[in-house]
């Protein structure tokens, strides 16, 4: 179940234990928050909501930074389920939420609308306006309306705290297996499959384009990727560019994963597409016939490394 904030909470959710955060890509961090929220709900005979902010809020307030999403709401929600959550409660961030003190959150929002009886959250969580609350306004407003609060400390990989900062910067760097590590699963991208100019058909490789929309950028190269058919969950293997195709002009960012073995049509279908690998960056070459050998080897390389592959 999916609610905005503006809803009206139904009974069956009233007295929750909230999970408040952003999550975005749903990493390690945040898993620990929210098993904490999931465990204490159960303990209690109480049901387990996450609370995530969309739009993300340094998309309201500074809306001409370069996407940066790892998820989307369709993708948190199903990580939330899988999770044990019994709803998705989604703070629609915008002026009104902007403006909002951090005692008002708590007391009207969280208290007299959502009815909560628990929040856990990160120790650094801040929230309201100006970010004048964090765990200890939380802790101490909502003792006077019935609210406790507990806060969970960073959780560490390799010797350093995961965020979502870490991993966008291990996507931009083309680390896919580190981001798999903190994320605890490939970074995936899930879209509609768009037509194209149909290049990679007339070179014997023909793709299913998708817009990246307000997914992070990786860095641009080639991929071994998977892809899922959400419609039909068929599972799919092969070498995705991610990039502006040098080689063609005008230059155009698009995702064009070409699948193994694969005949079908995809146009208009949602996937879901994993990075598992980096391979090379792009390049522009002297001409097309030098471009599709080096996909033949971009191809033969990505079978390699996802044939070894746990996927």
């Amino acid at each position: 179940m999916r609610l905005s904030h503006r809803d009206t909470v139904p009974e069956t959710l009233r007295g929750a234990i909230i999970a408040l955060g952003n999550f975005d890509g749903f990493h390690l961090g945040h898993q620990r928050v929210v098993a904490e929220a999931v465990e204490w709900a159960r303990a209690e005979g109480r049901p387990a909501v996450v609370a995530t902010f969309d739009p993300h809020p340094v998309r309201h307030f500074a809306p001409h930074v370069p996407p940066f999403r790892l998820t989307t709401l369709d993708q948190r929600e199903e990580l939330f389920m899988a999770a044990g959550a019994d709803a998705m409660l989604v703070f629609e961030f915008g002026d009104e939420l902007a403006a909002m003190e951090a005692e008002s959150f708590v007391r009207d929002l969280l208290g007299n609308h959502i009815s909560a009886a628990g929040v856990v959250t990160g120790e650094d969580f801040t929230f309201g306006k100006g970010r004048g609350g964090n765990t200890q306004v939380l802790r101490d407003i909502g003792e006077t309306c019935g609210i406790t609060a507990r806060a969970i400390g960073p959780v560490g990989a390799s010797g350093q705290t995961i965020s979502s900062s870490r991993i966008r910067d291990a996507l931009k760097a083309g680390e896919c297996d580190v981001a798999a590590m903190l994320l605890t699963r490939p970074f995936t991208v899930r879209g509609t499959v768009i037509h194209g100019d149909k290049r990679g058909r007339e070179l014997g490789y023909p793709t299913a384009n998708m817009d990246m929309g307000h997914y992070l950028r990786p860095r641009f190269g080639i991929y071994a990727v998977t892809g899922r058919v959400l419609s039909t969950g068929q599972e799919l293997k092969g070498a995705a560019n991610m990039g502006v195709r040098p080689q063609f002009d005008p230059p155009k960012e698009l995702l064009e994963p070409f699948f193994f073995d694969f005949d079908g049509d995809l146009y208009g279908e949602v996937l879901d597409v994993a990075f598992h690998h980096f391979i090379r960056p792009e390049a522009k070459f002297d001409d097309l016939d030098a471009l599709m050998a080096q996909m033949e080897r971009d191809c033969e390389e990505a079978r390699s490394l996802l044939g070894a592959a746990s996927l």
